[in-house]
């Protein structure tokens, strides 16, 4: 069985915001606005998104 994977696109700048959310952002390997990454889809991972949730966006195929 294949495992699900989440396509994750950075939307927001980290700039100005508290260095636990920019390493939330480099921990998903996300950096720069536009970056788009393919994470398997776990709770951890959920996590870190929402916690940075206004800085990123989940993109459906």
């Amino acid at each position: 069985m294949a495992k699900k994977m989440l396509k994750v696109r950075q939307t927001g700048s980290p700039i100005r915001r508290p260095q636990d959310q920019r390493a939330t952002l480099v921990g998903l390997g996300l950096n720069k606005i536009g970056r788009e990454r393919e994470l398997e889809d776990t709770p951890a991972v959920r996590g870190m998104i929402r916690k940075v949730s206004h800085l990123v966006e989940v993109v459906e195929d």
